[in-house]
């Protein structure tokens, strides 16, 4: 999801009502429910929780 989100807010990408549709899914995107273990146990320091949920407003909105 992090890296969909990279491509979605892209000012660049052609592709991202196409990504959008990709990522809206009760398997992909709406598997999340927010809990941060994601964002806890990341190695690298990334925030994975903090972008889905940032795709999530965009579909709200759009």
């Amino acid at each position: 999801m992090l890296q969909a989100y990279r491509w979605i807010i892209d000012s660049r990408d052609d592709e991202r009502k196409e990504r959008l549709k990709k990522v809206a899914d009760e398997l992909k995107l709406y598997r999340c429910h927010t809990i941060m273990n994601c964002t806890n146990a990341c190695p690298k320091g990334l925030n994975p929780a903090k972008a889905i949920a940032e795709i999530k407003k965009m579909l709200a909105t759009s």
